[in-house]
């Protein structure tokens, strides 16, 4: 006969968790000896085992107390469902670590090829890394929402930087960037607001963003792209003035709404 210390070394619990399921209705309380101890058979030892195992196991203790109440066909069946469960989460896991290595890896892992081409372009044309960086937060979880729709977006994106004049953009933006009172945020908004209305009045407007990007990603990319890089927020501010707003989605606006004071 065991001891409550030694029936919890043996099944690998300690005390507190044997009177635990005591208190649960899981595992019987004996009674007391005639030296007021109580003492536990070898039957508690695999009693207490098959608990903690389901308890580890994630299996409220609810359902281990029906399970210990269960026959042996219903036993085995439960055993099977949740085993089936446990692998679906270490499948999932995996995956999850996968996806982790991969953020922790670079681009090439983190991003489908042609995106990683495009922010090697930038690179290559001497783009700041800082603004690399933004592009690469914003297509990790647009590329992981719609992988499908990325050669259409990639598609638009080369041909937009094969524009030496946008790449000059992004040039004046990276090299404005140490803070948002830079002036030449004013000159860079007066020209970026010039060069997407000749290209809305040259191609349409629908040519300005058919990228059809859902808000809620707009939203955070746009997010993402002014904590990396406070000095861009300025830059829609100005840009609002200037008739059009929207870091990922272009939009013209009224640049007399919602402003007071002269154009800046």
């Amino acid at each position: 006969m065991l001891t409550i210390g030694e029936l919890a070394s043996y099944a690998g619990v300690t005390v507190r968790a044997v009177r635990h399921y005591h208190a649960e209705g899981l595992l019987p309380e004996p009674e007391r000896d005639h030296s007021g101890y109580r003492r536990y058979d070898a039957g508690a030892v695999v009693e207490l085992i098959k608990i903690r195992t389901l308890a580890e196991a994630g299996v409220p203790l609810a359902r281990v107390r029906k399970l210990l109440q269960a026959d042996e066909e219903e036993f085995a069946a439960a055993v099977a469902d949740i085993d089936k469960r446990l692998r679906a989460e270490i499948r999932e896991r995996q995956r999850h670590r996968k996806r982790i290595a991969q953020l922790a890896a670079g681009d090439n892992l983190a991003l489908p090829p042609e995106v990683v081409k495009f922010l090697d372009r930038l690179r290559s044309v001497g783009v700041d890394e800082r603004i690399v960086q933004v592009e690469r937060d914003g297509w990790i979880p647009l590329a992981a929402h719609s992988p499908e729709r990325v050669p259409e977006w990639m598609a638009r994106k080369r041909e937009q930087i094969a524009d030496s004049q946008l790449i000059d953009f992004y040039l004046t933006l990276g090299q404005a960037l140490h803070r948002p009172d830079d002036p030449r945020l004013v000159e860079l908004a007066d020209k970026l607001a010039a060069y997407i209305t000749q290209m809305a009045e040259e191609q349409g407007e629908d040519y300005i963003d058919d990228a059809d990007i859902e808000p809620p990603f707009v939203k955070l990319m746009d997010t993402l792209a002014f904590d990396a890089a406070p000095p861009a927020r300025r830059l829609i501010e100005l840009l609002k003035k200037r008739g059009w707003t929207g870091w990922t989605k272009l939009e013209r606006v009224d640049p007399t709404q919602g402003t007071a004071g002269k154009r800046q």
